[in-house]
């Protein structure tokens, strides 16, 4: 057994986010070709911030932290669209080369942004005043455990499962979000809304777009994702809606294909299907089709 950690990777590399493919800064902006596979473009963190306002979250003097913002393209979409909504931001991160470059993109919003370099794990409990934290693309870098016997957990995973009855295997090997599910715990507890969006081992596919789920593992456990100089984990969804309602939370998740708008049409289903590249266009769309299908978000309240 070990445990995946991606602390020291953040804290020490000039992190390049383009060495891997994330849905935030595919659709960071309308100029992007991306947009071709949305019905109605706009940015992600436009996109997000209509969401939390749809939930009566995103309102007059709201305060939101955003954890591992990368490089702050989603924040930039939300303030552009909802900044007289927004009081005070929180960007917090591990590297302090990302924090620079969010900096850099939000430098408009000048005080109403604050940058913070801390790790979430320790921190989660000082945001209680925060009308909503944002997780995006970033709870599968968390600590994830790797347990090679379902018949022998770790002390604190077992109390964990069992605390919160959590589905597990009883025997073999599997991987386990116990860092997603610790912080989830503490925002529970302190009584903070979550917005969460993240690679899933346990995906949701619209109904109308079923052949998206073509060769796709569903209700798994987390699969490792091996990047440049460090490894990342899906999330199962499922064990962070199983602690959230039972800490007394409500919530609402959902495909982010849905969340999004991309467009259900012969178009598509052609392009992923007979996963056609003959023109950049139909290269674009299948690799946000294929990228997108395996993601889910989740609201909690």
């Amino acid at each position: 057994m070990s445990v995946n950690k991606t602390q020291d990777y953040y804290r020490y590399q000039p992190i390049d986010l383009m060495t891997e493919y994330t849905i935030c800064e595919s659709l960071s902006s309308l100029n992007s070709p991306y947009m071709a596979a949305l019905k109605n473009p706009r940015s992600y963190g436009s996109i997000v911030g209509k969401r939390l306002q749809e939930e009566d979250i995103l309102r007059g003097g709201c305060r939101i932290c955003e954890v591992g913002g990368g490089y702050g393209s989603l924040m930039k979409g939300l303030l552009e669209e909802y900044s007289s909504s927004v009081d005070k931001v929180f960007m917090t991160d591990l590297s302090m080369f990302l924090l620079k470059k969010q900096r850099e993109t939000l430098k408009r919003w000048g005080s109403k942004v604050t940058f913070i370099n801390g790790d979430i794990a320790e921190i989660v409990h000082l945001f209680a005043g925060m009308d909503v934290i944002i997780f995006n693309e970033m709870m599968g870098d968390l600590d994830t455990w790797r347990i090679a016997d379902g018949k022998n957990l770790p002390r604190e995973i077992e109390a964990f499962v069992g605390r919160y009855e959590l589905e597990i295997p009883t025997e073999g090997s599997f991987n386990f979000n116990y860092g997603a599910l610790k912080v989830v715990e503490a925002l529970c507890k302190v009584g903070t809304k979550a917005f969460i969006a993240e690679h899933s081992s346990d995906p949701v596919i619209p109904g109308t777009m079923e052949y998206l789920g073509k060769g796709l593992a569903s209700g798994g456990f987390p699969r490792e994702i091996r990047l440049k100089g460090h490894s990342e984990f899906t999330i199962r969804f499922s064990h962070l809606v199983t602690v959230a309602r039972a800490l007394g939370r409500n919530i609402t998740t959902g495909s982010l294909i849905d969340l999004v708008g991309v467009a259900d049409t012969n178009k598509m289903r052609f392009i992923f299907l007979s996963r056609a590249s003959a023109t950049d266009e139909q290269e674009i769309i299948y690799e946000l089709l294929d990228h997108i299908r395996e993601y889910r978000w989740l609201i909690i309240k």
